[in-house]
């Protein structure tokens, strides 16, 4: 308002971050499968956001904080390539409540972050040329966090090795050990049936110079080339094989994710953020309508969200130790189903007084938010299991490319029907009903796929996997 923006300027605003997002995902995470490092992707994704906050904390147009959004959107197309090191880092029994913790984590992030508010709207005051209030607080804010935030990724951060080198490098230090000590069994054999004096010993006078065994020489040059080669180092190696830098010698996008069970859980991150996006953007005009809300008020909400949130993803968590991802997956769309349900009959068209439709908004915001930890982490756990895991950053980049769809999609689609809200709802409910069929006849393929482990002969734990 204070730029003389349309309306819809504040709904282009919001998509250009998540567009900008969408189209460097797959770049970002295409990068990290063919370098294996993600600290400097990280470090260079993290100036975008720094550059594109600052532009957000200037505001002195409405095209300058369009701009702001597709610069620091590019950054975050950082995250693909950060779900790939964790896919890459961990293993398939762990990824769930690895992922569930990351995960906790942002997602606390994302509903936190507004509850920041209840402090910036406090700040008034001139900083050089640039005026400080509650408008343009939050990017010098989030500009100073950015900052912080390449500072401990520079000087505490390493990328971790593979498992898959980890591995390789357990079963070789194994293997040249066993080797090594039947050697060294087979000298001492061989040390007992020598004679004392050698037939060196005895050709060569008093004071004689006589040349060394090479057999001992090699015996020793086998020795030292094995304990070299059992001390491996603890980041991964820059240079490796042709065949490992290459990931995506084979890789083919329509064998790789036109497979049923990846067309499921692309759905599932589609269809669950674009309701999440649309019914963040119907809370507040909503909670203005009905129940007077301002800043503080709203800032408040998210706050409590956030704690749910976290207490969510902590329970997934522990949860996803006990039962597969897809019954978690499961749980969470009948959760998500019962919200879509309480919202489209009661708030679509609050009934009652005061109380009872504040009682409605809770119960209503209380369900979506239940939902959203199970249905995040089994979706994204279960999707790096069923694509490839050496083009992982890739696969991750595409599904974040779909969420960052959705969340362009949403706001546009609830911003432009606040005052429908039936339909609105409606088409909501219709699309987690479609979600909840394609997970049902699709139940049986959401594990992960038996493949064959290369461990059983250690001389082909450096050759690629047929995907």
């Amino acid at each position: 308002m204070t730029l003389e923006a349309a309306p819809y300027f504040l709904g282009l605003a919001l998509s250009a971050f998540s567009l900008s997002g969408l189209l460097s995902g797959p770049l970002f995470g295409h990068w990290s499968d063919r370098t294996g490092t993600t600290k400097k992707i990280i470090l260079f994704a993290n100036l975008f956001e720094i550059v594109g906050n600052f532009m957000y904390f200037m505001g002195y147009s409405k095209w300058l904080l369009l701009s702001s959004r597709l610069v620091a959107g590019i950054g975050a197309g950082a995250g693909s390539s950060i779900f790939g090191l964790l896919t890459r880092s961990t293993s398939p029994e762990d990824r769930a409540t690895v992922f569930a913790a990351v995960m906790a984590c942002r997602q606390a992030g994302l509903l936190i972050g507004p509850a920041f508010n209840i402090f910036l709207r406090l700040c008034d005051f001139q900083l050089g040329p640039f005026v400080v209030n509650k408008f343009t607080s939050p990017g010098l804010f989030m500009c100073l966090l950015w900052i912080l935030l390449q500072l401990a990724v520079m000087f505490m951060y390493w990328d971790l090795p593979p498992l898959e080198r980890v591995k390789a490098n357990g079963t070789s230090i194994s293997h040249n050990r066993e080797e090594e000590s039947e050697q060294v069994e087979e000298e001492e054999e061989n040390d007992e049936e020598k004679p004392l004096m050698g037939s060196q010993e005895v050709a060569g006078s008093y004071g004689s110079v006589v040349a060394s065994n090479p057999t001992s020489n090699h015996n020793s040059e086998v020795s030292n080339a094995t304990l070299n080669h059992i001390s491996p180092p603890l980041s991964p190696e820059p240079t490796e094989s042709h065949e490992s830098s290459s990931p995506f010698k084979n890789f083919s996008i329509s064998r790789e994710f036109l497979r049923e069970e990846v067309v499921v859980l692309l759905a599932a991150q589609f269809i669950t953020l674009f309701n999440q996006t649309a019914l963040e953007t119907m809370v507040t005009p909503m909670t203005q309508k009905y129940f007077g809300y301002r800043e503080l008020e709203n800032s408040v909400m998210y706050c409590l969200c956030g704690v749910e949130v976290i207490a969510g993803f902590l329970f997934v968590r522990w949860l996803s130790n006990r039962v597969a991802e897809r019954v978690v997956l499961a749980i969470g769309l009948i959760i998500c189903n019962i919200s879509g349900v309480w919202c489209l009959i009661f708030l679509a068209n609050p009934i009652g007084g005061f109380p009872w439709q504040l009682t409605e908004f809770i119960i209503g915001v209380f369900l979506q938010v239940l939902g959203l930890p199970f249905v995040a982490v089994a979706q994204v756990s279960l999707f790096s299991k069923v694509t490839a895991e050496k083009t992982q950053g890739f696969s991750q980049g595409v599904r974040r490319s779909v969420g960052g769809l959705a969340t362009i999609l949403g706001p546009l689609w609830a911003g432009g029907l606040t005052e429908n809200m039936y339909i609105m709802m409606g088409v909501m409910m219709a699309l987690l009903a479609i979600l909840t069929l394609m997970l049902a006849f699709s139940y049986d393929r959401l594990v992960a796929p038996t493949t064959e482990v290369h461990e059983e002969e250690p001389e082909n734990c450096g050759q690629p996997a047929d995907t």
